[in-house]
Order: structure tokens, then sequence, then C-alpha cells
């Protein structure tokens, strides 16, 4: 699966660019097997990405509504409901009443989703050495920027969860 070709996307002759000449498809490819890695890392503790990423936005949060979790992992209503519902069966998170306006619900992180947070985020610090650290640290870093300016430039919004 090696491509020594250093052409562009638009090809001078006029033929269909290749997937490999693609940038897109290199980041794809990478990051569907990181993805898929860190999955298998988290089932030991009965845990999806997507609940990881939940997980850790609800750790830093003191309280968080089921819709601003909604929109902060680019999810639906009823995707984000599930979620929080699978999380609150394991016991990890609570849902309650909004003081404020007991309409709402808040949804705060409990004491067993604040133990296994740091754990879980030894294993993504794990998975990404196992996965980066081919590259010399320079690169790494270099590689960390030019993924946050792309995320700035094209105010992307969406967290990743799968």
């Amino acid at each position: 699966m090696s491509s020594s070709r250093n052409k562009t996307v638009s090809s001078p002759s006029g033929l269909p660019s290749s997937l490999e000449d693609h940038l897109g498809y290199w980041l794809r490819y990478v990051s569907n097997h990181v993805s898929a890695a860190f999955a298998r890392r988290l089932e030991g503790y009965n845990i999806t990405v997507s609940e990881w990423v939940a997980l850790r936005q609800l750790y830093d949060a003191d309280l968080c509504s089921p819709g601003e979790l909604g929109l902060r992992m680019g999810m639906t209503k009823g995707a984000v409901s599930r979620l929080i519902e699978r999380l609150q069966g394991k016991g990890l998170l609570t849902r309650s009443a909004s003081a404020k306006d007991g309409r709402a619900q808040v949804l705060r992180i409990a004491a067993a989703g604040k133990q296994l947070v740091p754990q879980l985020a030894r294993l993504a610090d794990e998975n990404d050495r196992a996965f980066f650290s081919v590259l010399p640290q320079p690169a790494q870093e270099q590689l960390l920027r030019a993924m946050r300016l792309l995320v700035e430039h094209h105010k992307l919004k969406q967290l990743p969860t799968d």
C-alpha cells in the first residue's frame, strides 16, 4: 500500500486522480485504524468511543444539558438520549431536573465516571503512542498543529465519535 507518486490531484493526462493521490484518503485511512484500535482498547472497560467522548466532555463541565452535549458531539436528540441512557445504566452519569427550570435536564458525571476518565485517557495516550511514535516528536507536533489549523479554519465543531 505504498505510493511513491508525487502527483497532484488534477492529472495533466485528464485521467481521474487515484484515491492514493488525495490527502483526505490518507487522513481517513489512518483515522479509521487509530479509532478502531482505540475502540478495541475500550472494549475491556465496556465503553464505546462515543461514550468515552461524552464522558470526557462531562469530566470538565460542571453541568451540561443533553442538548448541549448533542451539539458538541454532532448527535441527534435521539442518539444522544440513547447514549445518555447507556451511561446512566452503567452508573457513569446522572441526569436531573435543572434547579433554574424544572422542565430542563442537566447531566453530571457520576463519581464512577470521574474515576474512569483518567484510566480511559491513559488508553487514548497509549493508542496515540502506538500509532504516532514512528514519527519524530517535531513531526508529531507539526501534524497536531496542522490538524488544529484545519479545524479552526473550517470552523469544525462536531467532535469525532466513531
